[in-house]
């Protein structure tokens, strides 16, 4: 098996993943007027950004040992646990959790759409 750089793969997923979630924020902070949801809509997209580098830095040290479908699958769940952890932290700390959930959801969707082309990037 070759060395392949662990890096460089991973900072341009993060680099378009960030690029997603800044878009798809933007429109959220149109559609939620109120500074409590405007700040739900920031926190989830600062957990979606830290959350989605876990979990394809864990799908691409998997696809480097041959199982690519079984490391985004595992990112994916990571993402399914963390979105129903959120909407219980949410009411705990008083974020709206429409907002808060809608969103961080919206990340996890976009950010996992684009991840597959990433995972083998030398």
């Amino acid at each position: 098996m070759k060395s392949r750089p662990f890096g460089r793969g991973l900072a341009l997923y993060l680099l378009a993943s960030a690029a997603a979630i800044l878009v798809a924020a933007l429109v959220f902070m149109m559609v939620y007027g109120g500074a409590a949801e405007r700040r739900a809509v920031v926190v989830s997209a600062i957990v979606a950004l830290v959350v989605q580098g876990i979990a394809c830095a864990v799908a691409r040290l998997m696809a480097a040992g041959g199982n690519g479908i079984a490391g985004w699958t595992l990112g994916a769940v990571i993402c399914l646990v963390v979105l129903f952890a959120y909407g219980f932290v949410c009411r705990v700390i008083g974020l709206p959790t429409d907002a808060a959930l809608l969103s961080l959801a919206t990340y996890f969707f976009l950010t996992e759409l684009s991840e597959p082309p990433f995972l083998n990037i030398r």
